[in-house]
């Protein structure tokens, strides 16, 4: 396949998704990379375990992975994880751990998961091997003696959490993430980024299929056109990262070390022939999928690197949204991950896939429920998909002793379903090249649907009283042979994103191994017919079982259970996870805003109360009747955690809050507590605290507030006393 895709009319294309994204050849790319085909993932970073917004990058990756195989494109897919930087060093230190220590468990958590999902990457690359610092200091090298890299010093904002640099004042948040950012002074190496601003912009022009979605192409076209700076590219305050050549004093820059993964994962910088192979037959990438949020590092830094090494680009960089839980980002800061262990143990693997592809328009963010889980589940793969796949089998072991009659002549039913197969694998096709999943299965499932309804009015299991025994046997074989070839037609088309349970059906039709018959090409054209007469079935077997209503209460439970007993590693993250929240664990003291009250000059409202836990010190169980008890597994959800205040000072037209820079170690944060009646800014600077670490952000009078700080309640007015320790505590250490 070249170029764009042609589109019959009867196909439905979102204007805003790109199409035939994945296509094998670009103007920039040598011929002899016809034919072969490489997507990435992007590598995750090592501060938190996976959850589903990481699962749902790799499922995407894996199903146009086993497609492009199956449609006979040798095919490379890599994924892997980024392990180097400030963040890792202060999270293992807080741990307990050394940096590669801590790095390998997360690491391993990454592909544990992986392969119990059953996700066919072909190489699973680790910043942290030496294969990779070998192919990075080779490209830092090259760019040194290229020119585009000298040496400098820098002074400014960077962003540990992001690790970025941004262009903030100092002690002001980082304009992504919202954390506040640290001031550093120290010598850097830098990359000759603004000798780059035209040449960036001009391969954009050149290539609109370059950056996808458009929004995101904008974005970065924006950015670019906005002037570009040149870019630190070492470090050295902090070590662990890949040594510059020649200069180990620095290390490189975290986001030149990650990005070229890439790379090295094929090869580059290595002097074996395998490896010099691989490069040659694969790069550049057809696909680097992305988060929307890190899509500048890839479509502005990384071809930068490339055009200053005379490297091809990437022939395309596409940016997912972003899952959303409840209608809120995924985040471990927020404390709203769910892990996609919870889906597998319930409901399996291709359950969450099938989810993940048909729920969310690609390109956009999605929201993921437990409820919406289940009702896709029951309605499209129990109720539909298994089910017809069931009773046709089941039918023709009934009727047929198990094994495929002849149609024989069709009438007006049969053919119409046969117009509608074929028209479905050309919608299917073009839709799925598209990326656009959610569309390509709702016409697939609309030929489900059309053959389920064909089969209940024909209603072969019911014999008219004025046909023959011998006519009825007739009428029985042209309708489940029908049913059957269509079953088998969804089956091939929706492997790659169904691949354990059509690997099932295909047994069940007869037909054999079904990764055989993708490795064979019995997969690439897919037509009327490939089910023959006389065709064996093999013994039918359930496919999706019926989520009762306590799936939903289960998956629950098991989020809520490795909350409980989840060891929790540094940066506050939990080796088996976080506890998931929802708008009604919102803190009561927290200001909320009305749906319309961003639509007025209005300021928010004051909280009437501190933002903090207030504990009377005269309540107690006698003195409040009914008070609620919890288990340990609630009190398992609140992180609390020790850190210090470097900035204490007042907000402008507030008089109950106090704005806080907090330091817990790992990192530092923003936090807007309701004690300015209380305490005076500058006799809190110092102070160790106890804060709620994993309390979903909220604003108040612009600003937000990263966790609460806890205080005790005293006397008529419940004046706020700020919790201590008598004992030198570590920062970021977890209270239990």
């Amino acid at each position: 396949m070249e170029g764009r895709v042609l589109q019959p009319k009867l196909i439905r294309l979102d204007p805003r998704l790109p199409t035939s994204l994945m296509s094998t050849s670009q103007p920039n790319s040598p011929e002899e990379h016809l034919g072969h085909f490489y997507i990435t993932t992007p590598i995750y970073y090592v501060n938190a375990r996976p959850h589903l917004g990481h699962a749902y990058s790799t499922i995407v990756c894996d199903a146009v992975a086993r497609r492009k195989r199956s449609q006979g494109v040798k095919t490379w897919f890599l994924t892997g994880t980024d392990e180097h930087g400030q963040k890792i060093e202060r999270s293992a230190k807080l741990a307990g751990k050394s940096p590669a220590e801590f790095a390998a468990t997360i690491s391993n958590e990454f592909r544990s998961l992986w392969d119990r999902m059953g996700l066919t990457y072909d190489d699973f690359i680790r910043t942290t091997e030496d294969r990779h610092k070998r192919g990075v200091q080779k490209l830092f090298s090259l760019l040194k003696e290229k020119g585009f890299i000298y040496k400098g010093s820098y002074t400014g904002q960077y962003c540990v959490s992001d690790e970025a640099f941004v262009e903030v004042p100092p002690g002001a948040p980082c304009p992504d993430c919202g954390r506040i950012t640290e001031t550093i002074s120290e010598e850097n190496y830098f990359f000759k980024l603004s000798a780059f601003e035209r040449r960036l912009l001009e391969h954009y022009e050149a290539h609109p299929e370059f950056i996808q979605p458009e929004a995101r192409r904008n974005e970065v076209i924006a950015f670019v056109r906005s002037g570009l700076r040149d870019l630190s590219v070492s470090r050295t305050s902090f070590t662990w990262g890949i040594p510059v050549p020649g200069d180990e004093r620095h290390v490189i820059y975290v986001w030149m070390d990650a990005l070229a993964n890439y790379m090295t994962a094929l090869g580059y910088g290595s002097d074996v022939p395998e490896d010099k192979q691989r490069f040659a037959d694969f790069w550049p990438a057809n696909v680097h999928l992305v988060g929307k949020e890190i899509i500048r590092f890839h479509c502005v830094y990384w071809p930068a690197f490339l055009l200053a090494a005379g490297l091809p680009l990437p022939k395309s960089v596409i940016a997912n949204g972003w899952l959303l839980f409840d209608k809120a980002k995924m985040s471990k800061s927020i404390g709203n991950i769910v892990r996609a262990e919870t889906v597998l143990e319930v409901l399996g693997a291709d359950a969450l896939r099938y989810f993940l592809l048909r729920e969310i328009s690609f390109g956009h963010d999605g929201n993921f429920t437990f409820e919406a889980l289940v009702q896709r589940y029951n309605a499209d793969l129990a109720n539909g998909y298994g089910n017809l796949v069931s009773r046709v089998v089941n039918m023709v072991h009934r009727y047929f002793g198990g094994v495929l009659p002849e149609a024989g002549l069709l009438g007006t039913p049969e053919i119409s379903i046969q117009n509608d197969a074929a028209l479905t694998i050309v919608e299917f096709n073009t839709q799925f090249e598209a990326m656009d999943f959610s569309r390509a299965l709702e016409s697939l499932w609309a030929l489900v649907a059309a053959v389920d309804g064909y089969l209940t009015a024909s209603a072969p299991w019911k014999k008219p009283v004025e046909i023959s025994e011998e006519n009825h046997t007739k009428t029985q074989a042209r309708i489940l042979a029908t049913a059957a070839e269509a079953i088998r037609i969804v089956t091939a088309l929706v492997h790659p994103i169904l691949p354990e349970s059509t690997a099932k059906v295909w047994q069940q039709l007869g037909l054999g191994n079904l990764e055989n018959a993708a490795k064979l090409g019995e997969l690439k054209n897919i037509t009327w017919g490939g089910l023959q007469p006389g065709t064996r079935f093999g013994e039918p077997a359930p496919l999706f079982p019926r989520a009762e209503k306590d799936a939903i209460e289960r998956m629950q439970n098991l989020e809520n259970e490795n909350n409980a007993s989840a060891v929790t590693t540094a940066g506050g993250s939990e080796a088996s996870g976080s506890p998931i929240l929802s708008e009604a664990t919102a803190p009561p003291c927290e200001a909320k805003v009305a749906p319309n009250q961003a639509e007025t000059l209005a300021p928010a409202p004051e909280p009437e109360v501190p933002c903090a836990p207030v504990v009377s010190a005269a309540a107690t169980h006698e003195s409040v009747p009914g008070i609620a008890q919890i288990g340990i597994e609630d009190f398992a959800k609140v992180e609390l955690r020790v850190a210090q205040i470097l900035i204490a000072e007042r907000i402008p037209k507030a008089d109950k809050l106090l704005r806080l820079e907090v330091d817990l170690g790992y990192e530092k944060r923003q936090i807007l507590a309701g004690i300015a009646e209380y305490y005076e800014p500058e006799k809190l600077i110092g102070r160790k605290v106890v804060i709620v670490a994993n309390l979903a952000p909220r604003k108040m009078r612009g600003l937000e507030s990263q966790g609460m700080v806890v205080a005790a309640s005293i006397g008529d007015q419940g004046a706020p006393i700020l919790a201590g320790f008598l004992e030198d505590v570590p920062l970021g250490a977890r209270l239990k």
